[in-house]
């Protein structure tokens, strides 16, 4: 609750701070509203309750989830050096839209009325649309803006139309109502399938699971490096969120056929995922296919048991938000010593060759492809382990055979960047990295081992 409120005033603020002569300041103070909306989350800590005549649910698992994607859109936005080396000008606007975004995603993590998972869903989405396009003369992104946001709008309509249809089976958006109403049996059968169906297809869209999938390999390959990195972690982790407290309340009781429909997407997303990464060159394209596989994983854990699903998404999403910080970054950082036709060269072969001229970045490079392929003694080994835990006491032990496979073809095409990286034939100019990309490397690389030695740190939350 009062993180909602604190970034909706900080967002107007950080507005008119772009009229302030000296715009140095926005940066360091968008950063420091980021960090007053992350203490002002703990203030519901072990107190749980409602807001909005119940439309809102606070709890210490909520909490955790901002406290989550506050962290994140901290580390992504201080890789911005300011915005004072990227493409584009007028930081202010884009440091709001990014804190705006947040507000969307606390708002899809608390939800406990349709209606506000709507309007969380909208206010994320819409900031995302024009981040995508924050470069404006950069023709691939307006093109990737463009696709992203047509076919948003139409998932955003199936959505809606879900949820017209639930309500018409149901008479109520509140999820504990809902509830209630389908153990007693009371629900349209005809309107409350149509309603589920429609919203899990809208729901599906937002964390780039396949069959709809397709927007996503143009718009990461488009949109500015640190708003990939801003989408592919941060947009992922709240539509999991909302998607675990859709499945957990109002699809309770409609039996198998929904958990069929939805093994049948977690095999898509698996195998789509993983094989179309393998054709790669580009390394966001690359990292656009990594991010539909891991979507399959994270919906592999929500066809098992949901006592333990929450915490399994919770401990996945930091792995998952953790690598991919420490990946864009690196690729940040190599890129723009790079370029092809005026723009930044990000494919593999840019890495080749890095181990000579800076073998911290080659070490943070190394750590995070480890860790998306699930490798040992990394956050994302111990990700895949409890994901294949929570989803063994399902019907669809068949899925965790197929996500091994999946997982041994995902080491292929993570080690192709290592490989690169190590090769040292390649050659480099000097890379310079300045103290606060040094900082953010450090904690995710160190949050990534740690959680690989200590994994109860975080499911000990719950």
């Amino acid at each position: 609750m009062y993180p909602i409120i604190s970034l909706s005033i900080t967002g107007l603020l950080t507005l008119f701070l772009g009229f302030a002569d000296n715009k140095k300041l926005v940066f360091p103070l968008s950063i420091l509203f980021l960090l007053l909306a992350l203490g002002l989350s703990f203030v519901d800590w072990n107190a749980p309750g409602y807001y909005f005549n119940g439309m809102l649910a606070v709890n210490n698992e909520s909490i955790a989830f901002w406290a989550i994607v506050i962290v994140t859109a901290i580390l992504v936005l201080s890789l911005s050096e300011g915005f004072d080396r990227i493409e584009f000008s007028q930081p202010a606007e884009y440091l709001a839209i990014a804190q705006f975004s947040l507000v969307g995603a606390i708002m899809m993590v608390s939800y406990n009325n349709l209606i506000m998972l709507f309007l969380g869903i909208e206010i994320l989405s819409v900031a995302m649309y024009v981040l995508t396009g924050a470069d404006k003369r950069n023709l691939r992104g307006n093109e990737a803006a463009i696709k992203y946001f047509l076919m948003g709008a139409f998932a955003t309509g199936i959505l809606l139309f879900g949820i017209a249809m639930f309500y018409g089976a149901t008479g109520s958006f509140n999820l504990d109502s809902v509830s209630d109403l389908m153990q007693e049996g009371s629900a349209d059968a005809l309107f409350l399938w149509i309603g589920c169906t429609f919203m899990l297809i809208g729901m599906l869209f937002k964390v780039s699971a396949a069959p709809f999938h397709l927007w996503t390999p143009d718009v990461y390959e488009g949109a500015p490096t640190i708003f990939t990195a801003f989408m592919s972690t941060i947009v992922k982790t709240a539509g999991f969120v909302a998607l675990f407290k859709i499945l957990s309340s109002a699809f309770n009781g409609l039996g198998e056929v929904w958990a069929i429909m939805f093994a049948v997407v977690v095999l898509l997303s698996l195998v789509i995922g993983n094989l179309g990464a393998l054709s790669q060159s580009s390394f966001k394209r690359l990292m656009a296919y990594s991010s539909i596989s891991h979507a399959g994983f994270m919906l592999l854990a929500l066809l098992g048991d949901h006592n333990n699903a929450l915490s399994t998404i919770l401990f996945y999403s930091l792995a998952y938000t953790l690598a991919t910080i420490s990946a864009f970054g690196v690729l940040l950082v190599v890129s723009k010593e790079r370029t092809e036709n005026g723009r930044a060269y990000e494919k593999i072969d840019l890495f080749r060759g890095l181990i000579k001229e800076n073998g911290f970045l080659t070490a943070v490079l190394t750590i995070s492809m480890l860790s998306l392929s699930g490798i040992p003694l990394t956050a994302g080994f111990w990700g895949k382990f409890f994901v294949f835990s929570n989803a063994s006491g399902s019907d669809f032990f068949w899925l965790i055979i197929v996500a091994v496979l999946m997982s041994a073809v995902a080491i292929y095409y993570y080690f192709k960047p290592i490989k690169e990286a190590f090769d040292r034939s390649g050659e480099l100019s000097t890379i310079k990295i300045n103290s606060i990309f040094k900082i953010i490397f450090g904690i995710t690389t160190l949050g990534t081992i740690v959680l690989g030695i200590f994994p109860d740190l975080i499911r000990s939350i719950f």
